[in-house]
């Protein structure tokens, strides 16, 4: 059978480490891997990991003395894979049944794939896991260069890290993810992989994702722009390395930074509606900066009354969502 390498990082997550890691093992059709790393968790992670890999020769697990980072952790998975192919899984969440099957059968069909991903559900935590169909499912290919056009014009990481299985030789060359890109680092690696080979979606669930105030990953309604200043980062390093040797990098470059300084501005204006007027003047200065036409859209003072101003907040941020989906 083909053989998957899981890594999985774990910083505090002990309680959800038995979680994360038997969904892994209990794949079917594929054998699999577990490299479960410890970046030095404060919890009762080392005796978690150190229980599964004595109960299954399948897992090995490593600690580290102090806390490096989830980047450095997740670089560390990368260069000890050796399987052919290879999935990064956060501890918190967990890899949906017949998902490592579905992906590693499309790429050993498709050889020209090289990162697959898919649908993904949200778990708070608490909530009791939901039942996911393990049967098969269509599948979606396309080039390298059509994804990375259709994720400049989105200006949004639309892949879930979760059901990001890749293959091993892929992810290796595309290298290691960038240290300055802690929040964005897997929409970059994404656009670097597709400069490599195509890329396979499925509208099947391929992932269970852990949702909870510890998550690293930043949304929109809580630190937003941190957020949008990490994706523009994330789309000027790949087109400042292997994405500048595309003919359409300079236009593709231009749509996301138009893309995503209209979001960012309709983001701001949610936030000044809310009475948040300092975090609502830095995002307007930011959409500002990457896009001057902004500057032609309602303004912010004297659009609505107080009386309307808790509907139309409201309203602009399901106008937010609804521009970044």
């Amino acid at each position: 059978m083909p053989m998957l390498d899981v890594l999985i990082p774990c910083y505090g997550y002990g309680r959800l480490l038995e979680r994360s890691v038997r969904s892994v093992l209990d794949q079917h059709g594929v054998d699999v891997r577990v490299l479960v790393i410890d970046d030095a968790s404060p919890d009762d992670t080392p005796e978690v990991a150190r229980r599964l890999a004595a109960e299954d020769r399948r897992v090995r697990w490593t600690r580290h003395a102090e806390n490096r980072g989830h980047i450095e952790t997740y670089n560390e998975g990368i260069d000890a894979a050796g399987a052919p192919y290879f999935l990064l899984l956060s501890a918190d969440d967990m890899l949906a049944p017949g998902a490592a099957a579905r992906a590693v059968g499309l790429m050993q069909r498709e050889p020209g794939v090289v990162l697959t991903h898919g649908a993904w559900i949200d778990l708070v935590e608490g909530d009791p896991v939901p039942v996911v169909d393990p049967g098969p499912a269509a599948w979606t290919i396309e080039t390298g260069p059509d994804f990375i056009e259709r994720t400049c014009r989105a200006a949004l990481n639309q892949v879930g890290t979760p059901t990001a299985i890749v293959r091993t030789a892929a992810q290796k060359r595309a290298g290691h993810y960038r240290a300055s890109l802690p929040h964005a680092g897997d929409l970059e690696m994404w656009l670097r992989l597709a400069m490599i080979g195509d890329v396979a979606q499925t509208s099947a669930v391929q992932a269970i994702k852990g949702v909870h105030e510890a998550n690293m990953s930043i949304t929109v309604e809580k630190g937003a722009y941190r957020n949008y200043e990490q994706v523009e980062a994330a789309f000027a390093a790949f087109f400042d390395g292997p994405g500048r040797r595309l003919t359409e990098a300079a236009e593709w470059h231009d749509a996301a930074r138009r893309r995503l300084s209209h979001t960012a501005y309709w983001t701001a204006m949610a936030h000044r509606l809310r009475g948040e007027t300092d975090d609502a003047a830095k995002l307007r200065r930011f959409a500002g900066a990457l896009d001057p036409a902004v500057e032609r859209l309602p303004p912010f003072d004297g659009l609505v009354g107080r009386n309307v101003a808790a509907r139309a907040a409201a309203a602009v941020t399901g106008l937010v969502r609804r521009l970044r989906s």
